[in-house]
């Protein structure tokens, strides 16, 4: 597809969450897809941040909002907020920590209570780099995806494992996408996908909101604007 001088016109956008515990590695996840960078030092995301990227799925152009929510309970009265006008949410456990996987059914239940059907969701278990410290097999993580009708797909932000299957399953099942494949209950296998797609095109932004600040409902966001890379 070619793109225009008014280019944004062109694009498909679709708001993305991402949902689950602290540190089980969601802002290293967009991060990884976004710039192909992971920091190790841990730093927990205060608010909401917001970045974004376009990429090409089939001859579409897709521009992916990805909001990456702090998993910390201070915050849990923005998220909401965040989930009704989104058209996936990406639920992400630490295949390391039980617990993790444990509430994870509970942040599906309150998407699908805020969001309705009309919510896609996937079933992210991240950390699968250092898999002799695993504590949630992936058959438990299938299974899960399986009862609760969602998406399901191990990766390392670290490693760079799987993060590009990760984004294609989830772009090729968005509305208006459906043609190219995707569906729900899939899962892949954990080949390493580290190489950049070149028809991927980064325009990241970032915002950072605090617990005071939150969208306006103008479609105008409201907050820091810390770097645009």
């Amino acid at each position: 597809m070619t793109d225009s001088a008014g280019g944004d016109t062109m694009h498909m956008k679709y708001k993305i969450v991402f949902l689950g515990d602290q540190s089980v590695g969601k802002t290293s996840l967009i991060l990884r897809f976004t710039q192909d960078t992971f920091d190790g030092n841990y730093q927990a995301t205060i608010g909401i941040d917001f970045l974004s990227k376009t990429m090409y799925v089939d001859d579409k152009m897709v521009r992916l909002q990805l909001w990456d929510t702090a998993g910390q309970e201070r915050f849990r009265s923005l998220i909401p907020s965040y989930i009704k006008d989104s058209s996936v949410a990406v639920v992400v456990y630490d295949i390391t920590s039980k617990q993790s996987f444990n509430n994870v059914t509970k942040w599906i239940d309150d998407a699908k209570t805020i969001r309705g059907n009309d919510l896609l969701i996937i079933l992210v278990g991240n950390k699968i780099d250092i898999a002799e410290k695993r504590q949630v097999g992936t058959e438990e993580g299938q299974a899960l995806a399986k009862e609760l009708d969602v998406m399901f797909i191990e990766t390392s932000a670290k490693a760079g494992i799987n993060i590009r299957q990760l984004f294609q399953n989830l772009a090729q099942s968005l509305p208006g996408m459906e043609s190219t494949g995707g569906k729900k209950g899939g899962d892949a296998d954990h080949a390493n996908d580290r190489q950049p797609q070149s028809q991927n095109q980064n325009q990241v932004q970032k915002f950072q909101l605090n617990k005071d600040k939150t969208d306006d409902g103008t479609g105008k966001t409201e907050g820091k604007v810390n770097k645009c890379c």
